[in-house]
């Protein structure tokens, strides 16, 4: 079922953002402070640098073995991380500023933000440990956490102030003996042995020269001397069903002084086919392939906890911008409540002296100066904060003198449109449910858990496995020549005749190592039997227990489950009350904005007519200061919300248009497109530093 974010008309639209020019040029009603001409940002010069095409290698796969057969056995060189930051970042920069808008900030996160380099490693680590399983191997379990190392990110957009933030938590990890969402996973991957399903060769190549002292009073020489050459080779597999296949070739060469040996040198050569099936424990695909299945899903996990690291990281980037914005806005209050407080002071100072204001009033006026002030300072240190927390979090590297020194301009408007979108609140939980990557992560690890819990239930059984082999041996090499045939030389002590020989040294006094090798499969000297090995554990409380706990951990993940859709349920309800209030908030704000700037202009009417002074007039500033920050905060707050909303149904990226493929490369070829968002409208720049006095 597809779902697509309520979207307004294009006129709505267009109304909404001609609405929010006019209720976002928040100044002072002075006529000096309206006729500043407009400062236009610079237009950039230089086209976007096409960046270095990153080469994503599936680690799933292992290296081919053609045309290099030694090509398996080398070590793969990875590339270093690149802390260079993308092209982007220098098309955003004139003039010492970045101009910022929302989409460039979410571009360059993609392309630059530490934490989704961080969690991009993990579809490879994932990819290394499917590659693992397939060999028929354990798995090592993948990290599928969230990354949030990024500062002033915050977790869910809503857990702070306006215009702060904390952020940088641990990482979270998931897999064998881990598990998602917080739950131990001990059980996972147990079960019977598994074989290497990966062929392996085995030789032993040995040359033993020895000689020792005879010590036997029947030895006819008194240093028996020996020379033994070893030659063994073997092969082994397993199989899926259970199935075990080994095969041996051995072979020896041995020549000796002793001139009671029949043969010298002899030569024993032999091999041996064997096959071996489990018929309780073991038996079939699904104990066999249980790690190849789990790191399966465990990758899928991966590739979902990618996507909410994105998520998670938009979110952040969001809210951070409109951090960004609620500072820049903050100072521009309270750089015009100064200007104004300043202009108070001097006139007083004026009227003092020629007499019409009594002294009292100056030392009013300059206190409100140096309070203005104050706030001033505050809220340019924290606009500075902001831009480099934001710098921070969309560059890999602040290194750079040029982009640590820079201010960041936000481009981007607060958009509030006149009319909310009414949407039911079953409907977007019914989307949440189906897009949440939470709940995605977990229904793939019950699946895992499923496929653990038979896996562990197979353990039970005994082990009974069915066997057959076949062989043959064979023997060469040469009649002694030290020893006499008694035929010939029937008086000699030490002698031998043809038949208490082999039989291929029967008709012959030499056999080479073909004819030997020809013995194997002649059927000269066959070695072939099957059989039934049988293991049977007493009491069996090991396994017992695995079984047990293996369910029980699956009947916790359910359990799990349903707690993450009820959580999923009240986060959205949630975030759709906090739009709600929000809405209600900036309305309550503006009218707030409104009623103070009446009655500041109704003030100043009246002090032309000398019906009130200048004290009550700084009173009035003062409280519409106040109420326009608070409006600043409340639009920030209002679409801080909006964002969450997103992220507890899931639709964040749906709806601002990013892709997952640019996020995996780093690279952004689709350029996001945050909604209800407005261009700022352009002004006086900002003074981002202030000395007093100045």
């Amino acid at each position: 079922m597809s779902f697509s974010w309520p979207r307004r008309s294009v006129a709505a639209r267009c109304a909404w953002r001609l609405a929010a020019f006019v209720v976002g040029c928040m100044q002072w009603s002075m006529a000096g402070a309206q006729n500043v001409p407009a400062a236009p940002a610079p237009q950039p010069t230089a086209t976007l640098a096409q960046p270095q095409a990153i080469h994503l290698e599936d680690y799933a796969k292992s290296r081919p073995t053609v045309p290099n057969i030694l090509k398996p056995y080398e070590g793969r060189e990875l590339p270093e991380p690149d802390f260079a930051n993308a092209p982007r970042m220098d098309t955003l920069m004139r003039d010492g500023k970045i101009y910022l808008s929302i989409d460039d900030a979410v571009a360059l996160a993609l392309e630059n933000n530490l934490d989704i380099e961080i969690a991009r490693y993990n579809l490879n680590i994932a990819a290394t440990d499917y590659l693992r399983a397939k060999s028929g191997a354990s798995i090592l379990g993948v990290n599928a956490g969230i990354v949030q190392n990024t500062p002033g990110g915050g977790v869910g957009g809503l857990g702070g102030t306006v215009g702060s933030g904390t952020g940088g938590t641990t990482v979270a990890a998931s897999g064998v003996g881990t598990g998602t969402n917080g739950l131990v996973s001990s059980t996972l991957g147990i079960g019977s042995p598994i074989m290497s399903f990966d062929p392996v060769l085995t030789g032993n190549l040995q040359l033993d020269r020895g000689q020792a002292d005879s010590t036997s009073l029947f030895s006819p020489v008194p240093v028996v001397a020996q020379n033994t050459y070893t030659a063994n080779f073997g092969y082994t597999q397993g199989f899926q069903w259970g199935t075990a296949l080994s095969v041996g070739f051995d072979n020896t060469h041995v020549t000796s002084n002793l001139i009671t040996t029949e043969l010298t040198p002899l030569i024993n050569t032999g091999f041996q086919f064997r096959l071996t099936q489990n018929l309780l424990q073991g038996f079939g695909s699904l104990p066999n392939l249980r790690f190849i299945r789990i790191a399966k899903n465990n990758r899928e996990i991966t590739d979902v906890a990618f996507r909410l690291q994105i998520i998670t990281t938009v979110d952040q980037i969001e809210n951070m911008y409109w951090d960004l914005v609620y500072a820049y806005e903050n100072v521009r209050v309270q750089q015009e409540a100064l200007t104004y407080a300043q202009k108070a002071l001097d006139d007083s100072k004026k009227q003092a002296k020629v007499g019409t204001a009594p002294p009292i009033q100056v030392v009013s006026a300059q206190s409100t100066v140096s309070t203005d002030q104050q706030n001033l300072i505050l809220a340019q240190n924290n606009l500075q904060l902001q831009a480099l927390l934001m710098k921070n979090a969309v560059s890999r590297s602040i290194e750079d003198p040029a982009l640590a020194e820079a201010d960041v301009i936000p481009t981007s408007a607060m958009l509030i449109p006149q009319q909310e979108a009414v949407t039911p609140t079953q409907d977007l939980i019914n989307e949440s449910l189906n897009h949440r990557a939470e709940l995605v992560e977990s229904r793939i690890d019950l699946n895992s858990r499923e496929l653990n819990a038979k896996a562990v239930r197979d353990s039970l059984l005994p082990t009974l496995d069915a066997f057959a082999y076949y062989g043959g041996a064979g023997v060469g090499g040469n009649v002694n020549s030290a020893l006499p045939n008694c035929t010939a030389e029937p008086a000699a002590k030490y002698c031998y005749t043809s038949p208490t020989l082999p039989p291929p040294f029967q008709s012959a006094t030499a056999v080479g190592y073909g004819n030997a090798l020809n013995q194997l499969v002649n059927s000269s000297a066959p070695d072939k039997g099957v059989g039934l090995t049988l293991s049977i554990p007493l009491r069996n409380r090991e396994a017992q227990a695995n079984q047990v706990r293996s369910v029980l951990e699956l009947r916790q993940a359910q359990v799990r489950l349903h707690q993450l859709e009820n959580q999923v349920r009240i986060e959205v309800r949630n975030a759709q009350f906090d739009v709600k209030q929000n809405r209600v908030a900036v309305e309550a704000a503006q009218s707030a904005v409104d009623l103070a700037r009446q009655t500041l202009d109704a003030d100043q009417q009246k002090l032309k007519v000398g019906l009130t002074t200048t004290t009550a007039i700084l009173q009035d500033a003062s409280v519409l200061t106040t109420s326009e920050s608070n409006l600043v905060s409340a639009k920030a707050a209002y679409e801080k919300s909006l964002i969450e909303l997103d992220r507890a149904t899931g639709l964040l990226l749906d709806h601002s248009g990013i892709s997952v493929e640019d996020a995996v490369r780093g690279q952004v070829t689709h350029m996001p497109s945050v909604p209800e968002v407005a261009p700022r409208p352009q002004r006086e720049p900002l003074q981002t530093g202030f000395t007093p006095g100045s």
